[in-house]
């Protein structure tokens, strides 16, 4: 009887089980760390207000290596100087040269590609304007080919969902375990209180 009624004074202690939804979180986190980090070489320019392209020909070698990743920022034409790598529509196609000469009153460039011998046979149109070149990344750019495809937007999307629902599936994971051990206090203390009513009346009988 004694060992009952100590196993009875016992209060719960919380335990274990504190594992699983630790790794759960964590492995949540690791995937948004991961789908947010490769996606910042194309989100955050484009925020500050940059346009990304993929160096694709050798015309700027070696300054823009085939397989670079470049950066565009919109200027005014009037703004561009000789010297300048400007992005410019050729058709439907963007072209990334060297500005030669800034024709101002023309309204257009005379450019050329550093690999080439001679400038362009047709100057670009203030309107075909894509910006200046103001940042590039050698290699980028094929990595960017691959996350910029719509596939692999879908692929991002489903990891940002699939990392969300691990640190949810945690979070509801703790909240059980919570509400459990709640459960197994309010189960003691009725037990408790139970006993000590018990107790009262027994010595209530004993001095009558």
């Amino acid at each position: 009887m004694a060992d009952s009624r100590t196993s009875y004074s016992r209060r719960p202690i919380k335990k274990g089980g504190m594992f699983i939804p630790a790794l759960c979180n964590v492995i949540g986190t690791l995937i948004l760390i991961a789908v947010i980090a490769t996606s910042i070489p194309l989100a955050v320019p484009a925020l500050l207000g940059y346009e990304t392209y993929n160096v694709t020909s050798g015309s700027m070698e070696p300054t823009l290596p085939v397989g670079s990743v470049i950066y565009v920022k919109p200027v005014e034409p009037e703004t561009v100087q000789e010297g300048d790598i400007i992005a410019f529509y050729v058709d439907a196609v963007v072209v990334t040269h060297r500005v030669v000469e800034n024709r101002f009153v023309e309204g257009e460039f005379v450019t050329k590609g550093d690999a080439n011998e001679m400038e362009d046979f047709s100057n670009a149109h203030y309107r075909d304007l894509v910006g200046v070149v103001k940042y590039h990344f050698p290699y980028l750019g094929n990595y960017l080919m691959i996350y910029s495809n719509q596939i692999t937007k879908v692929y991002l999307m489903v990891l940002a969902f699939c990392g969300v629902m691990f640190n949810i599936l945690a979070g509801q994971m703790r909240r059980r375990s919570e509400e459990k051990f709640r459960e197994q206090v309010e189960r003691w203390e009725r037990r408790q209180a139970e006993r000590n009513r018990a107790e009262m009346e027994q010595i209530r009988k004993q001095n009558r």
